[in-house]
């Protein structure tokens, strides 16, 4: 038997929407990013890009355990000499929550061109509100979500 390989003319895309809220950054992301590689399908090969689109609402009200609101920073070099630049999840969560789930699923996505590929198909909002009807998304229930 021979093993199946998708041919990047046969990937169908669809939209799927994602609620984060009361469920922890990471499990968010871990979840996203397969749906973006296009893991949770089973034609999946790992040299296409056969991921779909995800529409991650009430970034929010996602929640980070344990102490990491104060612990865990984001950081950056400027480029310029002394430029390190820090900020700890915290702050980011309460100035710019799409940017912290972002970071999160590049984070675990191939650091590649395909990777590269893959994020452009993340779409992260504060609140629940999309304006991707068009595009008749589905509904995804994330797993580890807390009641």
């Amino acid at each position: 038997m021979k093993t199946f390989m998708l041919k990047p003319t046969d990937v169908e895309r669809k939209w799927f929407v994602v609620d984060a809220t009361a469920i922890p950054l990471g499990r968010v992301a871990s979840q996203v990013a397969d749906i973006l590689t296009g893991k949770n399908k089973p034609s999946y090969t790992p040299h296409v890009d056969n991921g779909d689109f995800v529409i991650v609402l009430n970034s929010d009200k996602i929640v980070l355990t344990g102490k990491k609101t104060v612990d865990k920073k984001l950081r950056w070099h400027t480029g310029y000499v002394g430029g390190l630049k820090e900020i700890d999840y915290g702050t980011l969560m309460a100035k710019n929550s799409p940017k912290a789930v972002e970071k999160a699923v590049k984070g675990m996505l191939p650091k590649t061109s395909l990777g590269r590929k893959q994020i452009t198909r993340l779409y992260v909002y504060k609140d629940g509100e999309h304006n991707h009807q068009a595009q008749k998304p589905e509904m995804v229930e994330l797993k580890g979500a807390r009641n």
